[in-house]
């Protein structure tokens, strides 16, 4: 038979059976079994991460041992530029034919020929005199002069003194020499040995000595004019707090020689105090 004319038999034959009644009793134990082998529900596990903690803020206010440092800021203030004042020499303005010279005083040599209208700045004052330090515009060096002789335009005393810059010292001609100075009572006598000179360079010598007369201290200047002079006398007493003496020059037409110290004898007594001190 074909297996086609077999399967509509077949197919009656199962829904036939399907439709008998089920022994209890082999129902209840084949249910039984059947529950025993039936296949088990598989449990899934999930895998989860370890719980986080999660902290809950005390509204307990917490005191704290550190104090709270609060830091001012520093307020710094940048001046502004500073503006410095320009200095102004004081102005002078020759009003009489005259000399300008390298010492304050006549006794030093000429150091240029000033005329009514020459014009400077003033550079420096001397201590001891009233005489200026200054730059002429039309001299490259500078040189004193009197103040009679100028007319000046600003306060002389925002001047510095200056000091005595002489020129040389010579190359031609040495310093004086056997340099004695001897007193006479109140009178102090200075000698030398002559240096000699050329006529045409011959200007003598200078005597740059302090002095005391009457209790005072004085500056004395001395100009010899030629180089056959060869002593000085001058008057000095006791009584100053500061020592007599003072140097010696030879003068030549170009400048001065090195100085020579004078050696200064003592203020001497006169004879009757001499007596008097000697009979106590």
């Amino acid at each position: 038979m074909k297996i086609s004319k077999l399967l509509p038999v077949l197919i009656m034959l199962v829904i036939q059976a399907c439709n008998q009644p089920v022994n209890t009793k082999i129902g209840n134990a084949a249910s039984t079994e059947l529950n025993s082998v039936s296949p088990q529900p598989v449990r899934t596990v999930f895998f989860s991460p370890s719980p986080t903690e999660t902290v809950i803020p005390s509204l307990t206010p917490t005191l704290s041992d550190t104090p709270t440092i609060t830091i001012t800021p520093t307020i710094t203030v940048s001046p502004g530029p500073s503006i410095t004042p320009t200095f102004v020499f004081p102005v002078v303005v020759v009003n009489k034919q005259a000399h300008c010279r390298y010492g304050p005083n006549i006794a030093y040599l000429h150091a240029a020929d000033l005329y009514p209208g020459d014009t400077g700045s003033v550079r420096g004052r001397y201590a001891l005199s009233k005489w200026l330090l200054v730059k002429f515009e039309k001299i490259n060096y500078f040189c004193w002069v009197a103040p009679s002789v100028v007319d000046v335009t600003g306060d002389v005393n925002t001047i510095y003194n200056a000091e005595i810059r002489l020129p040389g010292p010579s190359v031609l001609y040495k310093a004086p020499q056997d340099v004695t100075a001897v007193r006479h009572g109140s009178k102090v006598t200075i000698s030398w040995s002559k240096v000699k000179m050329t006529s045409d360079d011959d200007r003598g010598y200078l005597l740059d000595i302090f002095v005391c007369q009457g209790k005072g201290y004085f500056w004395y200047p001395v100009a010899l004019d030629d180089q056959n002079q060869t002593d000085y006398t001058i008057k000095d007493e006791k009584g100053c707090p500061a020592l007599s003496g003072g140097f010696l020059y030879t003068v030549e037409k170009h400048g001065y020689s090195k100085p020579v110290p004078i050696k200064w004898p003592e203020p001497q007594y006169p004879a009757k105090k001499i007596s008097e001190i000697t009979r106590k």
